[in-house]
């Protein structure tokens, strides 16, 4: 059950001398850095030009026609992402909103995500400033916000604790404590794990993580869920993956068609171990007699495109590129190649995974054979497919360890059994169907977080 505070001021942060001790001489060093921060981002900014812009904003300078907006901090693509359910339910219920995010992939999914509210004067995407006490002041005073909302987990030392000196209300939600990070934290004389002590109210996925943050000192710790859950499917990349399902001839939509492995938000380090499954599955096809499979493989990073590319290729498989083989609405090139010839559709594009697990029978999630901790596996499980990780599953332990328990995510150990389970399930109907069925009991269940997100916010907002 949520646990519910009293509406006394929270306790105020750094709650010890010690900690706003190692906050400032975090900060110092911050100072002392600078050059080397603004090298880095420079050389980011080769490959990706965003890096490059907008530099005044962070140093603070965020100019804002907004009214006292509700501010949201998204770290990254993914998080931006995953909280595009719940900025949405705040535009409705009439927030004017001011999101930050760290990098150019994430300014650039909110662009995507809210521009009707952007292009309505609603809603604003800026950079988050720099962890310098000055500049995040800066930002506070310039954009005036009514509340600070940060999502997933967010320990930024100099932002937290400015933020709570400014006065401003923070929260977080959509919130996460994976086990390897709560191990971790006591270390380093608790510093990481007192900065979450900044939070008077906590949102968080689940009991476990309720759990942890209250370990760790968060007064108001309510458990409402997992808002991507709640993100709607895209109903124009569905109808596209459709038409190309019955135009390749795909076992997703014709009998006895080729089968259709996708290997999702692959990261550096997969990319062999993926081919050598690959080489698996398609001995095991063929000894049963399927067709020759497709290959849909997404890299995480678009910085990899070109590369994936090349090593496929030099492994001696047929790549289309949906950038070359597809047009801006999905629909076959005139110039494209026969795809019963091609071994690997490559995914190089952004903002399209629902069109790519779409054509897909099964989906094996990326950042697991390495210790990432695994990628995103609610979007495969809401178009009700068999999910497969590798060990490393510490970043998704929710709903990780709610899917295993259910049945409905598959865990593997080394590549040759992710091959046989990934054969398996291509070659036995009964199975496919039992996987299907409860992808889709799973996801029924778990939805409903952004309405619990709302419920507790609402009146937060309205206390402030």
């Amino acid at each position: 059950m949520p646990r519910h505070a009293s509406s006394a001021s929270p306790p105020t942060f750094p709650p010890s001398g010690k900690l706003s001790l190692l906050i400032t001489l975090y900060e110092l060093l911050w100072h002392l850095l600078m050059p080397l921060v603004l090298l880095f981002l420079w050389r980011r900014g080769k490959r990706e030009p965003l890096y490059r812009q907008f530099w005044s904003e962070r140093w603070g300078r965020t100019r804002t026609a907004l009214d006292r907006p509700l501010w949201v901090h998204s770290a990254s693509m993914g998080e931006m992402r995953g909280a595009a359910p719940l900025v949405r339910a705040l535009l409705d219920a009439g927030y004017p909103v001011l999101l930050t995010t760290l990098t150019p992939a994430g300014r650039t999914a909110a662009h995507s995500l809210f521009a009707a509210a952007m292009a309505e004067g609603r809603a604003q995407v800026a950079y988050v400033p720099f962890e310098l006490g000055w500049a995040v002041r800066r930002f506070i005073r310039q954009v005036r916000p009514r509340a600070a909302l940060m999502t997933e987990i967010d320990t930024w030392p100099v932002l937290l604790a400015t933020i709570r000196r400014q006065g401003v209300p923070l929260a977080m939600a959509n919130a996460q404590y994976p086990k390897k990070s709560f191990e971790r934290d006591p270390g380093w004389g608790g510093f990481r794990a007192g900065l979450f002590q900044a939070y008077p109210l906590v949102l968080c996925k689940s009991e476990t993580h309720a759990q942890r943050f209250r370990a760790v000192g968060c007064q108001r710790v309510v458990i409402a869920g997992e808002t991507r859950f709640d993100l709607p499917v895209s109903p124009q990349q569905m109808e596209a993956a459709q038409r190309l399902v019955a135009q390749w001839q795909l076992a997703t939509g014709v009998p006895g068609g080729r089968p259709v492995v996708c290997f999702a938000s692959a990261i550096v380090g997969e990319d062999e171990q993926f081919l050598q499954a690959f080489a698996q599955v398609k001995a095991g096809l063929l000894q049963a007699g399927k067709p020759h499979p497709l290959l849909v493989y997404v890299p995480r990073s678009p910085q990899r495109f070109d590369a994936v590319a090349q090593l496929f290729e030099t492994a001696g498989l047929r790549v289309a590129r949906r950038s070359r083989v597809l047009d801006a609405g999905l629909s076959p090139t005139t110039d494209g190649p026969d795809m019963g010839t091609i071994d690997v559709l490559l995914g190089d594009s952004l903002g399209e995974m629902y069109f790519y697990l779409a054509l897909s029978q099964v989906v094996v999630v990326g950042g697991s054979f390495v210790d990432s901790g695994a990628h995103n596996i609610i979007e495969p499980l809401a178009l009700k497919k068999p999910v497969m990780v590798g060990p490393s599953i510490w970043g998704i332990e929710y709903p990780g360890v709610e899917a295993l328990a259910a049945g409905v995510l598959q865990q593997h150990m080394d590549i040759d059994s992710l091959s046989a389970a990934l054969v398996q399930v291509l070659t036995d109907p009964a199975a496919y169907a039992t996987a299907i069925a409860g992808a889709e009991a799973f996801y029924a269940e778990h939805g409903g977080a952004t309405a619990k997100h709302m419920a507790v916010l609402v009146p937060w907002l309205e206390r402030t």
